[in-house]
């Protein structure tokens, strides 16, 4: 039987041009299909528009966004635009605050839809039928477990449906299975390494994995590069992106090329628009500029979002449509810094979590995959920054001097000082998937404060 995997590719390497025409005939048969939903016409009405307006392309950036409120407001099928009873299967966002909304798929959606988006995404990584892939991503409401395993039947690759955990035998599995591929989260990846080395297994020597698709978490290039020299030799740790609305992890994947530059591609922008936008004039970025990620399914049959805020925080190319893969259809991103909504003031300071991870990760002898951040709250207000680490049991530098490198690498990386304090090794948690990296406390359980 033909799989995905062979059908033709001409899709990855179309040129800006056709992916703009592509969107702009799809944004036509959207609004078709918005206008037969009540919802949408009442959401379309708070600009004075119909539906069907959006066969002109103008009127997407005059829509108004779609917010959590809006989709709160819609509990439990929020914007549904087929009835229950077509629904496949059902997903929710891990992050959602309150009663979970959930995100419906038709089977067209689910088999067709989201497994040609997939298939992109494993042909760019590198990826083949055949590989026989360890599937780390969780199960569940959560749509990344389930999306791969449907996604990698209809590609043609051996699936291996783990999901995380079980790490003591995940590690002889990797040995004696020779998975070449995986998904999983990078922080579960340098657990299990971790765990390897205990057992008396090398990766390096033992495992015979080629490539990884890492997502859930985005980590630094240090990171990453960390996770890559421990592996055998080769081995790449691809970036991906998506998310519950845009129909799972489909929306950004790094290449051969932009991997080096910590990129992504924006590579289903024909099936799911993304714009770039200033997170306070919802306003496009320029190159080199940070925006946040707004999305608009155009295929998706069951639960569309039009211009949905992820809130999800990154820099736009310096050079979008140049990557030497050949893609220039699809823009580059960076790597996910940040929320716009998760953003930290700390006495009239701007901080993301992503650069005091960026600080640590530089300092030698520190446990990359475990740090938390601490904040004192006084009043309502953000005042005071700790910083847990942890100092690697081979580490020759004493914690002191681990403390007092970090330490300088915040204050001149966020002109804070910031406290930081160190662990020995395995104190502070793991996370087999998203980590909680912060944690707000209240003054009187706070030691000394940051000067």
């Amino acid at each position: 039987m033909e799989t995905i995997a062979v059908r033709s590719r001409g899709g990855d390497y179309a040129t800006r041009e056709d992916v703009l025409a592509v969107q702009n005939a799809k944004l036509a048969g959207l609004g078709k299909r918005l206008a037969a939903s009540g919802a949408w016409r009442e959401h379309f009405s708070r600009a004075g528009l119909r539906p069907d307006d959006l066969a002109d392309r103008q009127a997407l950036a005059v829509l108004p966004t779609l917010e959590k409120a809006d989709v709160h407001s819609r509990y439990p099928f929020p914007f549904l635009t087929v009835p229950v009873a077509e629904i496949v299967r059902f997903c929710a966002t891990s992050g959602t605050t309150g009663l979970p909304v959930l995100f419906g798929f038709t089977r067209h959606d689910w088999q067709s839809t989201m497994c040609d988006q997939l298939s992109r995404v494993f042909r760019t990584a590198g990826i083949v039928p055949g590989d026989r892939v360890y599937q780390g991503y969780g199960y569940g409401l959560w749509i990344g477990g389930s999306s791969m395993d449907e996604a990698l039947r209809a590609y043609g690759a051996v699936n291996f449906p783990i999901g995380p955990g079980r790490g003591e035998l995940v590690v002889q599995w990797m040995r004696d299975h020779a998975y070449t591929a995986t998904t999983m989260s990078p922080l579960w990846l340098m657990t299990l390494i971790s765990l390897a080395r205990k057992a008396g297994i090398d990766p390096g020597r033992d495992w015979k994995m080629r490539v990884g698709l890492f997502g859930g978490q985005s980590v630094s290039a240090t990171f990453r590069s960390e996770l890559e020299a421990a592996m055998p030799s080769g081995f790449i740790a691809h970036n991906i992106y998506g998310s519950t609305e845009a129909g799972g992890p489909i929306l950004g994947v790094s290449c051969e090329h932009s991997h080096a530059n910590d990129e992504m591609h924006l590579i289903n922008d024909d099936s799911v628009l993304t714009e770039v936008l200033h997170p306070e004039t919802l306003l496009p970025v320029g190159p080199g500029e940070i925006g946040e990620i707004v999305i608009t399914t155009l295929d998706k049959e069951a639960s569309p979002v039009v211009r949905w805020r992820t809130r999800d925080l990154v820099r736009l190319a310096e050079h979008p449509f140049e990557c030497p893969c050949g893609r220039s259809g699809f823009p580059l991103i960076g790597r996910i810094i940040g929320r716009s909504d998760d953003m930290l003031k700390i006495r009239g300071v701007m901080v993301y979590p992503s650069q005091i991870e960026d600080v640590i990760a530089q300092v030698g002898g520190t446990v990359k995959e475990a740090w938390q951040i601490y904040l004192e709250q006084t009043a309502g207000r953000l005042d005071s920054l700790e910083i847990a680490i942890e100092r690697s049991q081979h580490c020759l530098s004493t914690d002191d001097a681990l403390v007092r490198e970090v330490e300088a690498g915040l204050k001149a990386r966020l002109g804070l000082s910031c406290r930081v304090t160190c662990h020995s090794e395995g104190v502070l948690p793991r996370y087999e998937s998203k980590a909680t990296r912060v944690i707000v406390r209240a003054s009187a359980d706070h030691g000394r404060k940051a000067q």
